[in-house]
């Protein structure tokens, strides 16, 4: 709580075995592959940078991702015990990915902005390790707590930018690595100098009363349901279906498309 509440983020390091993220990643390709294929499946996030929402049930790992002791205990910390999952995902930054603009992921709820609570989390797992050129995501300490008013509620503006870079860090996370941050910390994904794709795992949580399953479509088959552990049915939002629907992405985030050219990188490294 000190971590999420003070910096925004916090990490645990060998949350899961290598072949275990490989496996991770050969579905996040084949699923990466299948949404490039159907319109609508792949949400340009910058330029060759990539958001994809999935079906829990095409990976392989999603139970033992939501199962994960640590993960448990995150959520319940921050989220209370009524915590729900309600976004499965993955960003790809491609070679060739710009810079991102200093952003959170959505406007400041009222609960975090008047109650000072945070009632949602996003959990990383990178399939990679993340090296200096493969375009390492970016955060800005303390910064979930930022008042955006009067000015665009996702994107500071741009004489704001260098209070985010004097605080930026650098994560550098290595296979296995998971963490958890607040969405509403001011970061972004930097450019990827590499010839390599950085295909990272996203796990959307809220409290009871966040509202981001509003922005995406977990779905479930009635087969895949009935067998799922019962602390996982508990505490994931989903349709059940008969069978799986396409999914059409939603959250689009018109202030990322463009990407940024070469700003000053400024700021600490760190992760």
């Amino acid at each position: 709580m000190g971590a999420l509440y003070g910096d925004g983020f916090t990490a645990l390091k060998g949350a899961f075995s290598r072949e275990w993220v490989q496996r991770l990643r050969e579905d996040i390709d084949m699923l990466f592959a299948e949404a490039q294929r159907q319109p609508g499946g792949a949400l340009p996030r910058g330029p060759n940078r990539f958001y994809v929402e999935i079906h829990p049930e095409r990976l392989r790992g999603f139970v033992d991702i939501v199962t994960h002791p640590w993960v448990a205990a995150v959520c319940e910390a921050i989220l209370g015990p009524d915590y729900k999952v309600v976004e499965a995902g993955f960003d790809v930054p491609g070679p060739g990915a710009l810079h991102q603009p200093w952003h959170r992921d959505f406007p400041t709820p009222e609960a975090t902005l008047v109650g000072r609570r945070l009632n949602s989390l996003a959990f990383n797992i990178t399939t990679v390790d993340v090296t200096e050129d493969m375009g390492p995501f970016e955060i800005a300490p303390g910064t979930q707590w930022d008042d955006l008013a009067g000015g665009h509620p996702m994107f500071p503006a741009q004489e704001l930018w260098p209070r985010y870079q004097a605080r930026a860090q650098r994560k550098l996370a290595q296979m296995g690595d998971i963490s958890a941050r607040s969405a509403l910390t001011i970061h972004r994904g930097t450019a990827n100098h590499s010839d390599k794709s950085r295909p990272v795992f996203v796990l959307g949580v809220d409290a009871p009363d966040g509202t981001n399953a509003d922005k995406h479509d977990l779905q479930v088959t009635r087969g895949y349901w009935d067998g799922l552990p019962e602390q996982v049915r508990r505490h994931l939002s989903c349709r059940v279906v008969d069978r799986l629907e396409p999914i059409v992405q939603e959250h689009a985030i018109e202030g990322l498309l463009k990407g940024v050219d070469e700003p000053s990188m400024g700021g600490s490294m760190g992760g």
